[in-house]
């Protein structure tokens, strides 16, 4: 029999774990490591994503082995973690070798040693949709106590993903900023014109060639470059010449 998931101290090394600073994959090594070692009755976690509609891919995994049964998963297009990105939110497999919702999956995770499984649906953005990934081959029933907790996890793994999110998009903007005042820059040099005016014309370029006013910009700051190393010209997205 299985000692009980002591739920307080998985959560209090969760806590302590993700408090120190680390990029999104370190975060999300942390969440799989610490499910797989908080909870008795999985042997095995992972987390499989797809970004803007793009193909899954399992982000991070606690063993080799996650890889290769989510791969099963994408190639045979079934299986819990699929089940609970379109379905969700949390898909339980108990005895997965009687299981009859997945043909094609279930003997070739039984053939590896699978005997229940179960399926999280990450809660990210609209842009990435995601799934928890918990395997036993130890048994074939997983508690009430450990899919709570696993819930908890996937909360975890959903907020951080969140948080990159929004890191990536502040980062993007901050970017463009830069570009866009490099390009402005430029074009008060060149026309000794004033910031507002500088502005307006890059604005007018934007609109007359129907391009975003960030990629206006980078071409002027790329042309410009070109001109200083004497390889190209001030031409920018409207196909005129800067005098």
């Amino acid at each position: 029999m299985q000692a009980p998931i002591d739920v307080a101290a998985a959560l209090a090394r969760a806590t302590r774990d993700l408090a120190v600073p680390q990029g999104l994959d370190a975060t999300l090594e942390t969440i799989v490591t610490v499910a797989r070692d908080s909870l008795s009755d999985i042997d095995h976690v992972g987390i499989t994503l797809a970004e803007h509609d793009g193909p899954l891919q399992t982000r991070v995994a606690s063993d080799p082995i996650v890889y290769e049964l989510d791969r099963i998963q994408y190639d045979v297009g079934e299986g819990p973690c699929l089940e609970a990105m379109a379905a969700g939110p949390v898909v339980r497999a108990h005895a997965l070798r009687h299981d009859q919702r997945w043909p094609r999956f279930v003997p070739l995770a039984v053939a590896r040693g699978v005997r229940s499984q179960l399926g999280i649906r990450l809660q990210a953005d609209e842009h990435t949709s995601g799934a928890l990934n918990l395997y036993s081959l130890s048994s074939d029933t997983i508690s009430e106590d450990t899919e709570q907790l696993a819930e908890l996890f996937a909360t975890h793994a959903g907020i951080a993903l969140g948080h990159a999110r929004r890191i990536e998009n502040l980062n993007a903007a901050l970017e463009n900023r830069r570009v866009i005042g490099l390009a402005i820059g430029m074009i008060m040099q060149r026309l000794d014109l004033d910031e507002d005016t500088a502005f307006s014309y890059l604005t007018r370029v934007s609109s007359s060639s129907e391009t975003k006013l960030r990629d206006v910009a980078a071409d002027i700051v790329a042309q410009h470059h070109a001109r200083l190393r004497g390889g190209g010209t001030d031409e920018d997205a409207s196909g005129q010449l800067l005098p």
